[in-house]
């Protein structure tokens, strides 16, 4: 299945509601103007959060959580405008779990796109998935889907959560998935994540140009 191209005349991006002492987001690569490189990003994010766990952390604590930050933005960080990324991170000391949305115009049949994006008929799961019917206020009914799959041919298990819906109003298709080795790590941020999914939504930028007014024409 190709992914459909952005119509020229819209851009789609995702509006996300998130509670930022959960998650944080890792910033487009990495033209953002706060930070003057990733590692910057990368060392004020961590003092940040560990000031904000009331930890008092020195400089070995601060640096390590720095560095786990840089290499999840060095591997995660978006490249395309209509995709973002969280993190959910617990302690400052243990692992974050990656999170990632995206939004397209929306393409196909709905029900067989949606379970498309899901993962629902997976071949590489290593048995069928778990699939549901799932509804949020912004974006209405979707579809919910936890499997495993072997990771890239290995016998280690993947443990993979995706969410999906098409948003009618608009003419888009959103897609909120994550992957992991360690499932637990995924039960554990199953809540967090089912309650950000209710608070997800769509925006659409017009970028046509607008109407010049004739000079004749009175105001």
């Amino acid at each position: 299945m190709t992914e459909p191209q952005v119509e020229l005349e819209h851009e789609f991006s995702l509006d996300i509601e998130y509670d930022p002492t959960r998650w944080l987001e890792i910033p487009p690569r990495w033209d953002v103007e706060e930070w003057r490189d990733i590692g910057a990003w990368a060392r004020e994010c961590a003092e940040l959060f560990w000031r904000s766990h009331g930890g008092e952390a020195g400089r070995p604590e601060i640096l390590f959580l720095a560095d786990t930050l840089r290499r999840f933005a060095e591997a995660f960080a978006p490249a395309p405008f209509d995709t973002r990324v969280l993190l959910r991170v617990w302690e400052p000391a243990s692992m974050p779990l990656q999170l990632f949305a995206m939004v397209k115009p929306a393409s196909g049949n709905r029900e067989d796109t949606l379970r498309f994006l899901v993962g629902a008929e997976d071949p590489d799961a290593v048995e069928p998935p778990l699939v549901e019917a799932f509804r949020t206020e912004l974006l209405g009914e979707g579809v919910r889907a936890f499997r495993y799959l072997r990771q890239d041919g290995t016998a280690e298990l993947l443990a993979a959560l995706r969410y999906a819906w098409r948003d009618e109003r608009v003419g888009a298709d959103v897609v909120m998935w994550t992957a992991t080795d360690d499932t637990a790590q995924i039960v554990r941020a199953a809540p967090d994540i089912e309650e950000l999914a209710h608070k997800v939504g769509v925006a659409v930028w017009d970028l046509r140009p607008e109407r010049e007014v004739s000079p004749d024409v009175a105001s």
